[in-house]
């Protein structure tokens, strides 16, 4: 049952929902312009701001709606914890798009909505904050995951669940060594962006 959880889990976080929602307002494939990447902050590069959101909402649903699912069947903290790594995973290595998925930063967030409110809260106002004063999305999800796990160790009592805060964190920074790059460059684009 273990194994049949997290197979689904995968399965739902490879739905990629950049693209859903860009053929569904009739958009380009957001693989092919900004950041080239199938995640909400380049789908608002596009300048249509409904599909953006529709991402970001769909992409944060499969995250928490992984790790709900494993509550309501009755698993405990750490299973669930780790189906939503599980949907995490699915969609940084999305079946449907071979393997290249997006970076996981709204997914992710889901992720710790499903597992502690209070960590997905204080991982968001960092991104918030972050973002505001930077305007650049990367460095927001670079600060929110290393902050959640700090949070984590606070919250939770459960190893395993800590040790998938720690994995999300380890992923969402190496999937964002290119924008490492281009912010020490000065040249990473900023929320809002157009699309080049």
């Amino acid at each position: 049952m273990n194994i049949i959880l997290l197979l689904a889990a995968y399965l739902l976080g490879s739905i990629p929902f950049a693209i859903v929602s860009s053929r569904l307002f009739g958009l380009a494939d957001p693989r092919e312009y900004g950041s080239g990447n199938p995640g909400a902050t380049n789908v608002l590069r596009s300048g249509n701001k409904g599909a953006a959101l529709l991402t970001l909402i769909g992409d944060c649903a499969k995250g928490w709606l992984a790790v709900w699912a494993a509550f309501a069947l009755g698993f405990g903290p750490a299973v669930a914890a780790l189906a939503g790594l599980a949907a995490f995973l699915g969609h940084v290595f999305s079946l449907l798009l071979r393997g290249k998925g997006g970076k996981g930063v709204a997914t992710a967030l889901g992720v710790l909505a499903g597992i502690n409110g209070w960590i997905a809260l204080t991982a968001l106002l960092v991104w918030i904050g972050v973002a505001a004063i930077t305007r650049y999305s990367s460095a927001a999800a670079l600060a929110a995951a290393a902050v959640a796990p700090l949070a984590g160790i606070v919250l939770l009592d459960d190893p395993i669940a800590i040790g998938v805060l720690l994995a999300i964190a380890a992923i969402l920074a190496w999937r964002h060594a290119e924008n490492i790059r281009r912010l020490r460059n000065g040249t990473e684009g900023r929320i809002g962006g157009k699309k080049t």
